[in-house]
This record gives C-alpha cells, structure tokens and sequence, in this order.
C-alpha cells in the first residue's frame, strides 16, 4: 500500500482513513513521536487546521436558516469598529466572507507573520491586516484567506452571545458523536496528539498552539471521516440548511499548519470518504502527500 512506502519519501508518521459503506479501514506508517519511538496511532488526535472551516461553515449555516444572521449582512454592520479599518467594510458581506471573496488581505501571508509563535488572541492576528489595503474589490474574485473565518468566528462569537466553539459542540459534534473532537489544543492531553515535525528540525512542534478560528480544531481521522461523511450524505443539515450550505461552502478541505499537513474529500463515485494526515511539513512533502493522497484513490478505484 502506497502508505508504507510514504515514510520513504521523508515523511516522518501518516494515518489514512477510508470509509466505504458501513466498511472502515485505517492504514498507518511512521512515527507518532520519533524522538521516543512511538509508532503512528491511527486513533492519536491531529491539529486538522484549515478542516475546521467546514465545521465553521456549518455552524454559521445553522445561523443563518434560525435568521440569526442575514448572508446579506455587511462587515460594517457586523463589527462596527472594523468600519475605516478594513478596507469596503460598508460592502464586504458575510456571504463573501465565507465564500472568501471579500478581499480582505491574508493574515499568514504577512511577512511578519509568526509561525513559530502563533499569536494567542484574534485581535492580535486581526492587527496584522488592519489598516492595509484590499487585495481586490469585494465580490470580485476568488481569494483564499484564513482572516475571512477570522471574522466569521468573531462574528458568530458576537451573534451567539458566548464562544462558537460551545455552539459546535452542541450543535455538530454532540450529535454525531464525535467525542474525539476539541476546538483547541489546550482541550485536550497532550500525550494524546501526533508530534509534528518540519524538514530539517528535529524538535516536536506540536506545543506550537494556534487558537484562530477556522484553523484550531483538533480531531482524530476517524471523527473527521464521521464528519465529512455526514457533511455530504445529507444527515448532519436539514434540507434547507444544505441549500444554504451548498451556495457558501464547499464540501472537502484540506488543512496545512507547522508540523501538520490533512486532506479530507468525499468521493461520490465509489462512495467513499478519504482522509490522510501527515504529521510532516516543509520542502516539498505538502506536493508528495498529494501524490500519495491520490495513488490511494486509484487504487480504490481499481
């Protein structure tokens, strides 16, 4: 299986999770913790990133069928003192917020970014774009960018009136059962999460937090197999919140953080849910996964 041969191409531990049915098989390579020896565990718990805005798309769905928010809703309306701050915040909606198509510039492509010190408050991160220009006019392009579920996760903190991690909680993991998911990192034991490692370093970054919405969430492979299947089978939305769903977001994702690399996809065609987690980043493993990532499919396929 492609997945052995992974560890020989510098990847230091990967999970593989494919769901087919009511038939669930994880393969597993590497190391959990290289300094110590620990093999991969395919049930450790992985800093998802980026995977945690399909869970904040759906909670912002949820919001918008209840009429708590209004897709139409202006940044400018929603968070007042952003207004001369963020560029066409009288403009920028929610819609395009969660579309990423706001314009509003990327906090992490920000030369003083801090990967090695994510910054611990929202604020903090925020400032890294105030007062700069828009990379292009609201609505008028596709433009991928963490500070959109920066703003969303802020915006539905203020809507709920208390941390929209509860309201996941309770509206999405709780239902489905996924008791091996945390919105963050200081949720959970430590000795429980994959060590991360970038190319070159042999220290374990995963005491490197990142608390950002949109990119915080911690899960196993499996519960987010549980998840993405859910997602996309119609069982965790109600018709109408699809509709909603399905004019905002997309329905797979891919995470990359320091040390920890995912990619989650549904595949229609052989109904089946595939998901990978490397716990290896830098150089050039990011395009190596892919291939790995996709040799899986062929062979299921097969």
């Amino acid at each position: 299986m492609e997945v052995a041969n992974a560890i020989n191409h510098g990847m230091d531990g990967i999970i593989v999770y494919v769901n087919q049915g009511k038939e669930t098989i994880f393969y597993t390579a590497g190391w959990k913790n290289r300094e110590n020896k620990i093999p991969t565990d395919p049930h450790a718990l992985f800093k998802i990133a980026s995977i945690s805005k399909l869970y904040i798309a759906v909670a912002a769905t949820k919001l918008i069928y209840d009429e708590s928010l209004s897709l139409d809703n202006t940044l400018a309306e929603l968070m007042p003192d952003l207004v001369g701050r963020i560029e066409n915040a009288e403009k920028i909606t929610l819609r395009m917020l969660l579309k990423h198509r706001s314009g509003i510039p990327n906090f992490t492509d920000q030369k003083d970014y801090p990967w090695s010190n994510h910054p611990k408050n929202n604020r903090e991160t925020l400032a890294l774009v105030l007062n700069k220009p828009a990379d292009f006019a609201p609505d008028k392009k596709y433009r991928y960018s963490n500070t959109n579920y920066l703003l969303v996760g802020e915006i539905l903190d203020e809507t709920l009136g208390y941390s929209h991690h509860q309201y996941i909680k309770q509206k999405i993991l709780t239902p489905l059962g996924l008791n091996d998911t945390y919105s963050l990192l200081s949720e959970v034991d430590l000795a429980d999460v994959m060590s991360g490692y970038l190319v070159g370093n042999d220290a374990d970054i995963k005491f490197n937090d990142y608390v950002t919405p949109g990119g915080s969430m911690i899960a196993t492979v499996q519960d987010v197999g549980i998840f993405l299947r859910a997602l996309n089978d119609g069982s965790l939305l109600m018709e109408e919140e699809q509709a909603i769903y399905s004019s905002i977001y997309s329905y797979e994702h891919t995470g990359l953080l320091p040390g920890y690399q995912s990619i989650a996809k549904y595949h229609k065609d052989m109904d089946a849910v595939v998901v990978q987690f490397v716990n290896t980043t830098g150089g050039n493993i990011w395009a190596k996964s892919k291939i790995v990532y996709n040799r899986i499919i062929k062979i299921l396929r097969k």
